[in-house]
């Protein structure tokens, strides 16, 4: 007969450690606009129940330095102190997500400025200025609208985390 005294997975240290600035982790997310609408996530299945599966994409967990600006601010401060294992549903206002709508990043061009370049404006369409992604809002005779504001700017998110691993710190 063996018995054992103290040892659940509670005491293994690797299990009470937590996520600190520095610290290389993984984790798997869904992120999801307020009325539940799903716009990402780490997982195939998810993607696919919710229609933006892209066979293209790897789905795994995502790996970033916790705290070192690799993610939007609320989702960065959203890890610290997580465990392993742990999860955790998180609300992330748009401060501190892709930040509020700017209207200067909503510009009009001239039709011409298309046709110069033999492009038909389309509503919906996403184009590229300088670089930028835009989406063209609205198309008249003299003028084309695109908002060149992220595409998740003005909006709360909310993000189902799981912390899949802490792998420790970049100087460690």
């Amino acid at each position: 007969m063996l018995l054992t005294s103290g040892c659940t997975d509670s005491d293994n240290p690797a299990n009470s450690r937590v996520v600190q600035i520095g610290d290389n982790i993984s984790v798997n997310y869904t992120g999801m606009l307020e009325d539940g609408t799903v716009f990402d996530t780490s997982k195939a299945d998810i993607a696919q129940e919710n229609g933006i599966y892209n066979s293209l994409r790897e789905y795994k967990p995502l790996s970033f330095v916790a705290g070192a600006g690799q993610m939007i601010d609320g989702f960065d401060a959203a890890v610290i102190g997580m465990k392993v294992g742990e999860e955790k549903t998180v609300t992330i206002p748009p401060e501190e997500a892709y930040g509020e709508v700017q209207d200067e990043r909503i510009i009009s061009y001239k039709v011409e400025d298309f046709e110069a370049v033999n492009m038909t404006p389309v509503v919906g369409e996403t184009i590229y200025a300088q670089g930028y992604p835009g989406v063209i809002l609205n198309v008249n005779e003299t003028n084309v609208t695109v908002d060149f504001n992220h595409h998740l700017a003005g909006k709360t998110l909310i993000f189902d985390i799981e912390l899949v691993s802490i792998e420790g710190s970049e100087d460690a």
